[in-house]
Parts: structure tokens; C-alpha cells; sequence
């Protein structure tokens, strides 16, 4: 039986290993590798698009931050699609000079359904052949002055679809809001940065991204209901051939939640709308990988499959072990270290990936990150313990019916507080 254990325990890291060891060389080149850098021959005309709930605090200030832009405010409209809005939304949005769509549908809910809403209201009011991309946003963003600059650079040099550098409003809030922040500088530098320099395709993480007309055109509006439809439309995009474009020089920035309810209630929802995208396209992403030997396939698969499920498997598996040998202890004794040991060693992995990825972030993107110097180094021991929290927020998510539900947003900052 301990045989039985030892082999378990170690086919399970090898799979592990063997499925993740590509993002070591990707953090190895994210290190050295540069940003290539772009050049634009012509300025295009694009939409912004916001799909906003209740969020009339914070949303002047992107607005009002889209209209600082270094590029001709001439080549740039605003739209913001109230969804399902019981405050003045829409009327702030209004006065702060976005046109504004208002939407009030209480069985079709999320950020999907809203986007495909306005969308084809634009192309019913005709607006829609007049851009040539559309920027879409979270209401909370805030956008760095050269922001639409530099994307444009990417997107005229042939790039369909293209996201951005995300940085954080609230970074030094507390230990939840710097988990999620170094989570997605972590993915900008260490993920999609390097994507781009292999010429391979990057992923959309929920706001702060670029899409050509002829992609909205071909999807008939915005089809992705899912509840990560970031997610959904990058393997989509990727299965269409689609190569998805980084610009490490277009910086974003957006709030984070600081409760942890709030912050389980999101995760819990990501999780279960990666469940749901890798149901229904893991099947075609796994053929695009072997038979059309496409690495950015396989990449999307990993993205989106259950990598905490192993860490959980392990736990588990030893866990139920370790109970037998308490049952059994004058049988078979020598169980309960040997499980004992695998499960602390799962976790003391885990922590210690964790941390190695949150350091390596943090030393890199230093001056990037908006905190004291003391919260900096205090929060890279938090953030492998945000992380293990996707352990039981992974196991709630295969069982619990989960809806789309907003997260309130509060953190009023100008971009002028991040220069």
C-alpha cells in the first residue's frame, strides 16, 4: 500500500511538471527579454466601450481619463452601456461626455450579454462602420496618457485583437487587493509579455483590451455569455487562428477588492467560468494542440484547465490514506507519516511556487507597483496564502450554482495619483 501511495504522489508531480514546465522558461525570459518596440503610420479611429453597474462614482474619472489621452480626441468616442442600473449611472456618465446606452434585463445578466446589447444598438444607430477597433473597459479603469497611443501602435501593425499592461488603483489596500494585483503583473510580464516576443498568442484578463472591427463583425456582435467571457474570447480567437497581441507599454489600472467575501464570490465565479470554457472548448483546444501542433492551443488549455485540482487530488488522496492508517494503525502504521508528509509537502510546494513567483514580480515591476516599500516585501509572504484560498474556492466551484454578480466598486483616484 505505501507503494501504491509513493506512486500516486509521484505520478501526480511529474503531470504537473510536465503540463507547467514551459511558464519556467517563460519567467526566465521575462527577465531579460524587451519589449519590442512598435511604430504606427497612421492614427485610427477608434470606439471605448464601458459596460457600467451602479458605478457612478468612479466612472468620471475614466472617462475623464480617456479624454486626456496623447492621441486626437477627434479619432476617439465614448459609449457606456448602463446595465441593469438602479443609481444615476447613466446620467453621470452623460454629463462626464459619453453617449450612453441603458439596458434593463433581469434574466440575460453579465457583462456578455450587456457588450452584445450595445453593439448591436451601435450597429442599428449606424455607429458601428464608423471605428475601426473598440476599446473595452471596466468602469473602474483608469488609463495611463499615452495608453491609446501605444496600443494603436500595435494594433496598426496588424494585431486583430490586443490587451494591455494591468496595474492596480489599490495595490496597498491589504493582502487581498496585492494578491490580485501581483497575480496580474505577474501575468502581464511573466505570461503575456513573453507570448508576444514568441510570436505566439496572448490571453485577455478581463478588461483593458483591443478588438478590430472585422472580429465583432464575424462574431455578430459579442457572443460570449459565459461567466468569464475575457476567457471565452480568447480561446475562441485562438481556435479562429486568431494571434492576440500584448502591449506592455499601454498601462491600465483598476481596482481590486479588499473583502474577502467579495473577493471569494469573484474567484468563485472565475473559477466556475473556467470550468465551463475548458468544457466546452478543451476538447477543441487539446486537437488544435496535437493534430495542428499549435503551442498556443496547448498554452489556453493549461490556462484554463484545473491546475489547483492536482494540488487538490493530492490532499485528498492523502488525506483519505492518512485516515485508513489511524483506523488501521496497528496494521499498517507507516501510512500516516508518509501521507502526512506528501500533504505538508503539497501545501509547503505550493506556498513556495507561489512566493518565488510573487518575489520575482515584485523585484521587476518595483517601480511599477503603487506602496510602500514595507508592504511590498510584507505582502509576498500573504500572497502564496491567497493563492492556496483557489484550493477550496476550486472544490465549492464544482458543486455551487453560481451567477454573475457585481463587485462594488469605491476607490476614487485620478490617473494624475499614478504619475
Amino acid at each position: 500500500m505505501l507503494a501504491v501511495i509513493r506512486g500516486v504522489n509521484l505520478a501526480l508531480c511529474i503531470f504537473f511538471t510536465v503540463c507547467y514546465s514551459y511558464q519556467i522558461l517563460y519567467a526566465i525570459l521575462g527577465i531579460f527579454l524587451q519589449p519590442k518596440k512598435y511604430q504606427a503610420k497612421k492614427d485610427h479611429r477608434f470606439a471605448v466601450v464601458i459596460p457600467a453597474r451602479n458605478e457612478r462614482s468612479v466612472i468620471p474619472a475614466l472617462i475623464a481619463s480617456i479624454k486626456k489621452q496623447n492621441y486626437p480626441q477627434k479619432l476617439i468616442d465614448i459609449f457606456v452601456i448602463a446595465d441593469n442600473c438602479t443609481d444615476d449611472t447613466a446620467q453621470v456618465a452623460r454629463q462626464s461626455g459619453a453617449k450612453v446606452y441603458e439596458r434593463f434585463n433581469r434574466q440575460l445578466v453579465g457583462k456578455g450579454y450587456a457588450l452584445d446589447y450595445l453593439f448591436h444598438r451601435m450597429k442599428d444607430d449606424g455607429l458601428c462602420d464608423q471605428y475601426e477597433g473598440f476599446f473595452i473597459f471596466d468602469a473602474d479603469n483608469l488609463l495611463d496618457e499615452n495608453y491609446i497611443r501605444e496600443m494603436n501602435k500595435v494594433f496598426d501593425n496588424g494585431y486583430k485583437v490586443i490587451t494591455s499592461y494591468r496595474n492596480s488603483k489599490n495595490y496597498d489596500s491589504n493582502w487581498i487587493s496585492a494578491g490580485y494585483s501581483l497575480w496580474f503583473l505577474r501575468e502581464a510580464k511573466y505570461l503575456n509579455h513573453v507570448r508576444m516576443r514568441l510570436h505566439t498568442s496572448c490571453a485577455i484578463s478581463g478588461t483593458g483590451f483591443l478588438v478590430h472591427r472585422e472580429i465583432i463583425e464575424r462574431n455578430n456582435g459579442w457572443k460570449h455569455y459565459l461567466l468569464t467571457e475575457d476567457i471565452e474570447f480568447t480561446v475562441d480567437s485562438v481556435l479562429h487562428g486568431e494571434k492576440i497581441g500584448y502591449c506592455a507599454n499601454a498601462k491600465l489600472f483598476d481596482e481590486q477588492p479588499i473583502s474577502f467575501r467579495q473577493s471569494w464570490n469573484q474567484r468563485l465565479r472565475w473559477t466556475k467560468g473556467n470550468y465551463q470554457v475548458f468544457g466546452r472548448y478543451g476538447r477543441k483546444l487539446a486537437v488544435g494542440a496535437l493534430a495542428k501542433r499549435s503551442f498556443s492551443c496547448y498554452d489556453m488549455m493549461m490556462n484554463v484547465s484545473p491546475a489547483m485540482f492536482v494540488t487538490f487530488a493530492s490532499i485528498l488522496f492523502n488525506g483519505i490514506f492518512c485516515m485508513v492508517g489511524i483506523f488501521n494503525i496497528n496494521v499498517t502504521p507507516q501510512i500516516i507519516p508518509a501521507t502526512l508528509i506528501s500533504i505538508l509537502g503539497s501545501c509547503l510546494n505550493l506556498y513556495l511556487i507561489a512566493f518565488l513567483m510573487g518575489t520575482l514580480t515584485t523585484l521587476t515591476e518595483w517601480k511599477e507597483i503603487h506602496a510602500h516599500p514595507i508592504k511590498k516585501i510584507l505582502y509576498l509572504f500573504t500572497f502564496p496564502i491567497f493563492m492556496m484560498t483557489y484550493i477550496p474556492i476550486a472544490v465549492c466551484a464544482l458543486f455551487q450554482k453560481i451567477t454573475w454578480k457585481p463587485i462594488e466598486h469605491t476607490v476614487v483616484k485620478s490617473i494624475e495619483d499614478f504619475q
